[in-house]
């Protein structure tokens, strides 16, 4: 019953942490540290309620997961009493719905981005006055955003854009876009999207979707102030944010929309940033591996 225990508190302990990260906001300053630490907590979560259902279900073989699975196969579950296979249902339930929701969320997003890309092959342009390979629509909304691909990725912006923003300002939300296509933000946010596909009742997963959009913003914003000076973003942002742009299509990564991002956040870090502590960062650098990779290895570990 040891590992079964351990996984189902390392659970708990990820839902906690989730709880707390949602609220931090030492994250602001530290994005990318930030992002992993959400990415180990779904991992960690995934993996140890997952173990945990598994490890009550292979009680009668007291021999773990890892050795367990195959005892399971190997008599066809002769040894189980109802409580297992309640709990060897469970956990083959949870694991098929959190792969086939992420497989419809990836297939969904490839078919809005291939749909979106043949509409920008009819009404884009071409424009002296923006760097060659970004597109422009001819459309009087303030509009800035990345269409991720495998090959290329595109970065559109409305001719209300153009209108709105200066040369400097316009190359720093170029910049900030083109950071999303470079770091695949895209694929950060997936697992995160299709488990509130799941769970959608659950408020706790959407303020963790939240969380993770925001902080691949600012990590977006820190790469581009690597070549222009901050001031141009956080001047184009506000810009960005009194137009009151719409939301950006399906599938692709805006600069600043409606969603409820909030805007000032990101702009107060880009005029004051913050180091964070290095205990803080330490803290977080340790818990990211420990808590990704503990869940699996208890795996391993027999009853």
């Amino acid at each position: 019953m040891t590992a079964a225990a351990l996984l189902a508190l390392i659970s708990l302990g990820t839902i906690g942490g989730a709880h707390l990260l949602s609220r931090a906001r030492w994250t602001w300053h530290a994005p990318r540290t930030g992002i992993l630490l959400w990415q180990a907590l779904g991992l960690g979560w995934g993996v140890a309620t997952i173990g945990a259902l598994l490890s009550v279900a292979l009680l009668p073989y007291g021999r773990g997961i890892v050795q367990g699975v195959p005892a399971l196969l190997g008599d066809r579950g002769a040894r189980l009493g109802p409580v297992h296979v309640a709990a060897l249902l469970a956990a083959v339930s949870l694991a098929a719905v959190l792969l086939v929701m992420l497989g419809y969320a990836i297939i969904r997003v490839v078919r809005a981005r291939r749909r979106h890309r043949a509409l920008l092959a009819l009404v884009s342009r071409s424009d002296s006055s923006v760097p060659h390979g970004t597109l422009v629509l001819d459309h009087p909304e303030a509009a800035a955003y990345c269409v991720p691909g495998v090959r290329s990725s595109k970065v559109v912006v409305s001719a209300g854009t153009l209108a709105l923003l200066d040369q400097a300002e316009l190359a720093a939300v170029l910049a900030h876009e083109r950071a999303h296509a470079r770091e695949r933000h895209d694929l950060v946010l997936l697992p995160f999207a299709s488990l509130r596909q799941v769970f959608p009742q659950i408020r706790l997963v959407g303020r963790c979707l939240d969380a993770v959009e925001l902080l691949i913003e600012m990590a977006a914003d820190d790469r581009a102030r690597r070549h222009r000076p901050s001031r141009e973003l956080a001047t184009a942002l506000l810009r960005f944010a009194a137009a009151r742009p719409a939301a950006a299509p399906s599938g692709t990564l805006g600069v600043a929309d409606a969603s409820g991002i909030p805007v000032m956040a990101r702009v107060n870090r880009l005029l004051d940033p913050m180091p964070v502590g290095r205990y803080t960062r330490c803290a977080a650098t340790t818990a990211i591996p420990l808590v990704g990779v503990v869940p699996l290895l208890l795996y391993a570990l027999p009853h």
